[in-house]
């Protein structure tokens, strides 16, 4: 009966293909990928062979595909990311130093999707495997030209696209007044200074994402045989399914194919392993905190490992941290190395106090989620911003992590666990954010089935992508009014004109004859 059952469930079932992108995005993304297996879906996955964390899995299936480089080139690549986090250079180096990173990663990247395209073998595969849909991480667009090439209704699953390129493609509005862009470290409550920013990196990004995106368009152009853009190919996509939620997000404007999902990784508390949960008992009533920098960095250069030690020392929690680097010398006693750390867990137990983070989106929601006030120590990316965002719900404070001193993490990280405001505030959050119809996870499993019971979603698509920029701003309708209103002005002065004229003319064919008389 269980194989029945087990057999009827894949015969009525759909087949899903998917392009995922590696590192923490690949985490949240197994997740609904789990999910749907469980609902009788048959995944396929297309990976490259050399990964950080996209391994095989019993769920679903993997396929890979050569790329021109090895595990351990994908290793070090990695590592040197936490690396130059920390490499407090002037200015003008630094920014060199990020072109380059930037070329080399867009290099790297290009090279692998063209390694994908022109496996023939593969290809051919997925041509014959006849899915009902792709579900991709849009954000190296490789998956967009695959959906394109299958001509295949797409679900993106996604944090955000440099460039706020995301809401450009969907056609949703945007204004620089109180949507803060990607970078600035704004709120939605801008001064006229922040506003000024706001608007000239709005104005600038364009050319930003033009370079960062300019191979993947060759190549895309390349592959489809005829001229297409980047921006193009993500206006495709039937649904985007965005790790936000408005709990932490500012308000704005959103497409009705835009679903949100936030918090979509926090799942149910499971038990504490004996290490952990002998951990958590022996911290007393002080409690626990929770120290992480990510799945990237786990290891930090040895003088600012000693002053955060130094600052660790100066609270009676016990603090966890995950750090695989040589140990400081001044550990101090209450501090306990770990090489990985059971995250959402742990911030579930009533006994933590506090969470240090990097500020990347999955330790955040899983903060909120748990209701754990935080210390933000943000290194790349969209984490200056998400840090940002914490701080002016009240819920953390920020620091920088290549200026603040032990002095500094002290004070932070004793504010954040005696003063009740921010517990308050992140509890508040919490309530927020769990005070929802349906769990993220469910609604995320629902639109993707959804793209494939109806191959796409094109009543959710708007008919701004039918409109050029003149009609979308309705620079036709304003010019066609002007001239009307022109005409109409042009019409009433000639014909005052001519009435005047007329006026004068009869009179002085009336004082003429006067004239002669006299």
């Amino acid at each position: 009966l269980v194989f029945f059952l087990s057999f009827w469930s894949l015969t009525e079932g759909g087949k899903l293909l998917v392009v995922p992108q590696d590192g923490s995005h690949w985490l949240s993304m197994r997740m609904v990928l789990e999910k749907l297996r469980e609902r009788g879906h048959e995944i396929i996955a297309v990976i490259p062979e050399a990964t950080l964390l996209m391994k095989s899995s019993q769920s679903f299936t993997i396929r890979t595909y050569s790329v021109p480089y090895t595990q351990e080139f994908v290793d070090r690549y990695y590592n040197s990311i936490g690396e130059k986090i920390f490499n407090n250079a002037p200015f003008l180096e630094k920014y060199t130093s990020l072109l380059s990173n930037m070329s080399e990663m867009t290099n790297m990247f290009s090279s692998t999707c063209r390694r994908l395209l022109y496996d023939e073998e593969l290809m051919k595969y997925l041509q014959d495997s006849k899915f009902d849909a792709i579900m991709m991480d849009p954000v190296l667009p490789c998956g967009p030209i695959v959906a394109e090439y299958l001509c295949l209704p797409s679900v993106y699953f996604m944090r955000g696209l440099p460039c706020t390129l995301d809401y450009k493609a969907t056609q949703c509005p945007s204004p620089f007044s109180y949507v803060p862009k990607t970078f600035s470290s704004s709120s939605d409550h801008m001064t006229f200074t922040e506003r000024v920013k706001n608007f000239l990196i709005g104005s600038s990004e364009h050319l930003l994402c033009y370079l960062f995106y300019l191979q993947y368009q060759n190549l895309a152009s390349e592959f489809l045989h005829r001229e297409v853009t980047v921006l193009e190919l993500f206006s495709k996509a039937s649904i985007w399914l965005m790790r936000y939620d408005f709990v932490f997000e500012y308000p704005r404007p959103i497409m009705p194919n835009m679903v949100y999902i936030g918090g979509i990784n926090c799942e149910q508390k499971k038990p504490l392993s004996k290490e952990f949960e002998a951990i958590v008992n022996a911290s007393g009533e002080h409690g626990i905190v929770v120290f992480s920098l990510g799945s990237m960095v786990s290891d930090i250069p040895m003088k600012k490992a000693i002053e955060i030690a130094d600052a660790l020392g100066s609270v009676p929690q016990t603090v966890v941290w995950r750090y695989t680097g040589e140990v400081p010398p001044n550990l101090p006693k209450n501090v306990k190395l770990v090489k990985w750390l059971p995250q959402n867990d742990l911030l579930a137990h009533p006994n933590t106090r506090a969470f240090i983070t990097h500020g990347g989106s999955h330790g955040i929601y899983e903060g909120i989620c748990n209701a754990v006030p935080m210390v933000l120590m943000p290194l790349f990316g969209d984490q200056m911003d998400n840090a940002k965002r914490v701080e002016s719900r009240g819920a953390g404070l920020t620091l920088n992590i290549l200026e603040m001193t032990s002095q500094d993490i002290s004070t932070a990280l004793k504010a954040v666990i005696n003063d009740k405001k921010y517990k308050e505030n992140i509890q508040r959050l919490s309530d927020l954010h769990l005070d929802r119809p349906i769990h993220p996870l469910d609604l995320a499993v629902h639109w993707v089935e959804f793209v494939m019971r109806h191959k796409g979603a094109p009543h959710l698509r708007p008919a701004a992508h039918d409109l050029n920029w003149i009609q979308y701003h309705s620079l036709d309708v304003f010019a066609f009014l002007l001239a009307v209103v022109l005409l109409s002005l042009f019409i009433s002065v000639k014909c005052c004109l001519f009435c005047c004229r007329r006026c004068c003319f009869k009179k002085g064919r009336t004082r003429k004859p006067a004239k002669s008389k006299s």
